[in-house]
C-alpha cells in the first residue's frame, strides 16, 4: 500500500471531533455503473436479502456476507483506496480486516425507516472489545437526500461510548432517553450523497434514516472493518480476523469479477444482533 497519508491532518481531526467523514467522488462513474448493475442483476443478491421490519411496519432488505471475494464488491471493500483510509482512521497499527459488507436496498414507497443506532450497538453482542477500533463505510450506489432517506447522524455522538440498546421493531435501536438527550446538545445532520460519495464513520456515532417515501431507490454499499487486534469473542465468522488481501484500485474495472453467489451471506437466524441475550434490559 502507498505510503501517502489519504487524509490531511484537519481531515483527521474532524473525524475525531465528528465521528463520521464524506469522501467525495470516492468512486468513479464508471464504477458505480459496473457495481449498481451488479447489484442488479445478480441473483444472488435477491435470494440472500434479508426484510427487515421498521417500528411502522414497512420493509427495508439488505445482502449481508462476510469474506470479501473476487467479485466487484470484494474488489471495492479490499482496494488500496479503501484500505489506506480505514486504516488512517482506525485507533491502531494492526492489521485491517473485513467484518462484512451489506448491500443496502431501500426501495421507491416502500423502503422503511432505520431506527436511531451504534453500530457497536449490534456488535457488542459479538463481543468486540474495542469500539475504536471498529467502523462502517457507506458508498452511496444512488443519489441519497432527504426526500429518499439519506442517512442522519448526530455530529460528534461517538463521543457518548456505547448506549444501551433495545428492539425497536425487528431492529435493535438505541436508549431513546440518551438519543432524545444527545439530540438537544450535538446538531443532527443529513449526509446527502451523490453516487460514488463515502461515508466514514465510526461504529459508536448514533445514526439513523428515514423510510424512502420518494419515487427514486436509495442503494448503498456497506463495508464494517475492524484490526486484527480488535478480539471479537462471540463471533463465529472468520473475515473479522483475517488481514484483507488488498487488491488495486482499478480491479472494479478492469480484473474479471465472479459472482456473488460465492459469498457467504448471512442468514436472518443466525445474527446474533437479532436475538434476546438479557443484554437489552
Amino acid at each position: 500500500m502507498q505510503n501517502q497519508p489519504a487524509f490531511t491532518a484537519q481531515e483527521l481531526k474532524a473525524y475525531q471531533s465528528d465521528g463520521y467523514l464524506i469522501v467525495r467522488n470516492f468512486c468513479s462513474p464508471e464504477e458505480i455503473d459496473r457495481l449498481y448493475s451488479t447489484a442488479l442483476n445478480d441473483d444472488a443478491m435477491s435470494k440472500n436479502a434479508l426484510d427487515l421490519n421498521d417500528q411502522s411496519g414497512k420493509k427495508t432488505r439488505l445482502s449481508l456476507w462476510f469474506t470479501p471475494g473476487n467479485d466487484v464488491f470484494g474488489y471495492l471493500t479490499r482496494s488500496e483506496k479503501m484500505i489506506n483510509r480505514v486504516a488512517e482512521l482506525l485507533d491502531g497499527d494492526a492489521p485491517v480486516c473485513h467484518f462484512h459488507s451489506k448491500l443496502m436496498q431501500k426501495e421507491p414507497r416502500v423502503g422503511g425507516a432505520w431506527e436511531w443506532h451504534q453500530d457497536y450497538g449490534y456488535w457488542y453482542k459479538n463481543q468486540f472489545m474495542f469500539p475504536d477500533q471498529l467502523m462502517s463505510v457507506m458508498v452511496a450506489l444512488t443519489a441519497a437526500n432527504k426526500e429518499n432517506g439519506c442517512l442522519q447522524v448526530i455530529k460528534g455522538s461517538h463521543k457518548l461510548g456505547r448506549v444501551n440498546h433495545g428492539f425497536a421493531g425487528e431492529q435493535v435501536g438505541a436508549d431513546m432517553v440518551m438519543v432524545n438527550n444527545a439530540l438537544q446538545t450535538m446538531p443532527i445532520v443529513y449526509c446527502e450523497l451523490q453516487p460514488g460519495d463515502a461515508l466514514f464513520f465510526h461504529s459508536n456515532l448514533l445514526h439513523r434514516s428515514e423510510a424512502n417515501l420518494s419515487d427514486a431507490p436509495r442503494w448503498s454499499i456497506i463495508s464494517c472493518y475492524s484490526l486484527q487486534s480488535n478480539l471479537a469473542y462471540a463471533e463465529t465468522s472468520t473475515s473479522w480476523k483475517t488481514p484483507i488481501d488488498v487488491v488495486p484500485d482499478d480491479a472494479v474495472l478492469n480484473w474479471q469479477a465472479e459472482s456473488l453467489s460465492n459469498n457467504d451471506f448471512l442468514a436472518k437466524e443466525n445474527d446474533p444482533a437479532l436475538k434476546e441475550t438479557g443484554w437489552e434490559k
